[in-house]
C-alpha cells in the first residue's frame, strides 16, 4: 500500500509539474527605474487544433500593463509556438511580484511562474543639476505671433475699399458715358478703340470681342437711326436698315449693307456655333464695321441744330468740358472708396476698444515700444570679467566707463568694463557692469547701492524712493536687490517722467557684478523683460 501510495504521489507531482512548464515564463530585466517599462513574455508550445487565450489585463499585481503586444506564432513541424508579451510598469519605487498568470488551453487552466522585481528611484545629483521654482503655466508660442490677424484684417478692409470702387465705378460708367459723348458716332468710335485696347483677340476671348464688335455696331445704328437694332436678329436688323434708307433719304450701297450682315452673321457663328475665325478675318471683320458705322453716319441726312449755342461751342471746349466730368466723376469714386475704408477702420477700431480697451488697441494697432522688445528675437550673452551672463532683448554695447563714474571711484578700480542697451529717458534701460579692483577690499553691498543711486541722481534721477531685499540666482548666489521708483528729468525738453528700477549687486573676491534695470511705472511689458531679465541671471568666478 505505500509503494502504491508514493507512485501516486509521484504521478502527481510529475502532472503538475508537467503542467506547470507547459507555459514558460521570462522577463527582460529584474531592475528598473521608476516609469520604465518591463518586458513579460510568455511562451507556449501547442498543437495546430488547440485553442489558447491569454488573459486581457489591466493590471497583474501591483504592476499596471502599460502595453499588450499581439501574440507572435512560430510554426515548428507539426506544432506552433505562441509568445504572448506585457508591457508593465510602476511608479513607486520598491520590491514587487509578478503573480502568476491563469492560461488556457483547450480549456483547461495553466498558470505562469511568478517572477521578484524591483523598482529604484532616480537619483538626482543636486551638485551638477540645477534646481529651478515651478514656472507659470505659458501659453504654447507657435513661432508665427499675432501679426498675421492685422495683416488679414488689412487686406480684408482694403478688399472691400476696392470692391466698392470698383461697383460705383462699373455703375456711373454707363451714366459717364452717356454725357460725354455728344454724338453715336463719336460713342461708337471711342468704343472701338477702347475694344482692341483690351486685347481681347490676343487672350483668346474671341467670343467676347465679336459680342462687344456688335453691341457697338448695333447700339449706334439705334441710337442714330432709331431702329430696335439690340432686340432685333440679323435678318431683321438688315431688312429694317433697307426700309430705314429709303423713308430717310439715306444713299447706302449694297456693298455697305452686304458687309454689316456678314459681320453680324459672322458674330453669330462665333456666339453660338463656336466658330474660330482666323487672325486677318478678325481685323477685316472689325474694319468692316468701322467703315459701316462710317458710311452710315454720312448717309444720315443732316438735321438742323435746335440751339445756335450747339453750333457755337468749339472742340476745344468740348474736350475740356469731358475731361472735367470725367476727373468729378474719377475723385467721386475715389473719395467714395476712401470713405468706405476709413468708416471700416474706424468702425474696427472702436469695436476693439469697446470689447478690449484702449490700451489694447494702442498697443497691438498703433504699437508700444517695450511690446515689442518683449516679443522680439532675444540674445543670451556674456558681458565683463566677472563674467554675467544674461538675456536681453537686445544685444548690450560696450560703453565708456570714463564718462560715467568720477575719477575718485576709476583710482579704486583695477579693471571695470560696462555694457547697456538704451537711456534713462528711454522706454526700456538696462546696463551691466563689472568690476576688479587694484586692492583687497571689503565690499558692503548696501553702502554700493547707495554709490550706485548717487551716480543716478547725477544723470537726472530725481525723488529716488529705495527698498531693499536679499537676492539669489537660480545657481544659488547671494546678492542684494535694490528697487523702487524714481523721477526722471529729460534735459531737452524738461519734463519729467515716473520709472521704476531694479538693481542687482554680486560680490566676489575683488569683483563686483551690476545689473541695472529701468522702465516707465505702470508698464506691464517693461516689467515683463524685467522679470525674464533677471531670471536668466547666471554669474561667473573671477579670473586674474
Amino acid at each position: 500500500m505505500k509503494l502504491k501510495f508514493y507512485i501516486f504521489l509521484f504521478l502527481l507531482s510529475s502532472s503538475i509539474f508537467a503542467q506547470q512548464k507547459q507555459v514558460e515564463t521570462s522577463i527582460d530585466t529584474t531592475k528598473n527605474k521608476i516609469g520604465a517599462e518591463f518586458k513579460l513574455t510568455l511562451k507556449t508550445v501547442v498543437s495546430s487544433k488547440s485553442k489558447v487565450v491569454f488573459p486581457k489585463l489591466k493590471t497583474i499585481g501591483q504592476l499596471e500593463v502599460i502595453q499588450s503586444y499581439p501574440i507572435d506564432t512560430v510554426k515548428k513541424n507539426d506544432t506552433y509556438e505562441l509568445i504572448k508579451k506585457y508591457g508593465l510598469t510602476q511608479f513607486d519605487s520598491g520590491k514587487y511580484t509578478i503573480p502568476s498568470i491563469k492560461i488556457l488551453i483547450d480549456k483547461k487552466p495553466f498558470l505562469t511562474d511568478s517572477i521578484r522585481v524591483e523598482v529604484a528611484s532616480v537619483k538626482v545629483d543636486t551638485l551638477q543639476q540645477k534646481m529651478y521654482d515651478i514656472k507659470d503655466i505659458t501659453a504654447v508660442d507657435n513661432g508665427i505671433g499675432d501679426w498675421w490677424k492685422y495683416v488679414l484684417g488689412l487686406i480684408i478692409i482694403l478688399g472691400i475699399g476696392a470692391f466698392v470702387y470698383w461697383f460705383v465705378k462699373k455703375r456711373q460708367q454707363k451714366k459717364i458715358e452717356e454725357e460725354v459723348y455728344k454724338t453715336p458716332i463719336e460713342k461708337a468710335t471711342s468704343l472701338l478703340n477702347n475694344l482692341e485696347q483690351k486685347e481681347l483677340v490676343q487672350k483668346g476671348e474671341i467670343k467676347e470681342y465679336y459680342s462687344e464688335l456688335t453691341d457697338i455696331a448695333r447700339n449706334y445704328i439705334e441710337e442714330a437711326i432709331h431702329i430696335p437694332a439690340m432686340e432685333s436678329t440679323t435678318s431683321e436688323l438688315i431688312q429694317a436698315i433697307r426700309t430705314a434708307s429709303t423713308k430717310k433719304k439715306m444713299t447706302l450701297t449694297p456693298e455697305t449693307v452686304e458687309n454689316l450682315e456678314r459681320v453680324l452673321r459672322q458674330a453669330d457663328l462665333v456666339k453660338f456655333a463656336k466658330s474660330k475665325p482666323l487672325d486677318f478675318e478678325i481685323t477685316d471683320d472689325r474694319n468692316k464695321i468701322q467703315k459701316v458705322i462710317l458710311t452710315l453716319d454720312n448717309a444720315i441726312p443732316t438735321e438742323v441744330p435746335a440751339e445756335e449755342e450747339d453750333q457755337l461751342l468749339n472742340e476745344a471746349q468740348r474736350q475740356k468740358q469731358i475731361k472735367q466730368q470725367l476727373l468729378k466723376k474719377r475723385n467721386k469714386r475715389i473719395a467714395i472708396a476712401v470713405g468706405t475704408v476709413l468708416f471700416l477702420l474706424i468702425a474696427t477700431t472702436a469695436f476693439f476698444i469697446v470689447t478690449k480697451g484702449f490700451k489694447f488697441v494702442k498697443d497691438n494697432l498703433i504699437g508700444h515700444p517695450t511690446k515689442e522688445l518683449l516679443e522680439g528675437q532675444w540674445v543670451k550673452s556674456e558681458y565683463g570679467n566677472p563674467g554675467v551672463l544674461i538675456e536681453t532683448p537686445k544685444v548690450l554695447k560696450r560703453m565708456d566707463t570714463q564718462k560715467v563714474l568720477p575719477k575718485e571711484t576709476m583710482a579704486l578700480i583695477k579693471e571695470m568694463q560696462l555694457f547697456s542697451y538704451g537711456s534713462m529717458i528711454d522706454n526700456f534701460y538696462i546696463t551691466v557692469s563689472t568690476s576688479k579692483f587694484k586692492n583687497p577690499v571689503e565690499l558692503d553691498l548696501a553702502k554700493t547701492l547707495e554709490g550706485t543711486l548717487k551716480i543716478i541722481e547725477a544723470q537726472g534721477g530725481q525723488n529716488i524712493i529705495v527698498k531693499q531685499e536679499d537676492f539669489q540666482t537660480n545657481e544659488g548666489v547671494q546678492g542684494l536687490k535694490g528697487y523702487g521708483t524714481m523721477s526722471i528729468l529729460n534735459p531737452v525738453d524738461k519734463t519729467s517722467t515716473k520709472a521704476y528700477y531694479e538693481i542687482l549687486l554680486f560680490k566676489q573676491d575683488q569683483g563686483l557684478q551690476q545689473i541695472m534695470i529701468l522702465h516707465e511705472e505702470g508698464d506691464t511689458y517693461g516689467n515683463d523683460i524685467a522679470t525674464r531679465i533677471l531670471n536668466s541671471v547666471e554669474l561667473r568666478k573671477a579670473s586674474n
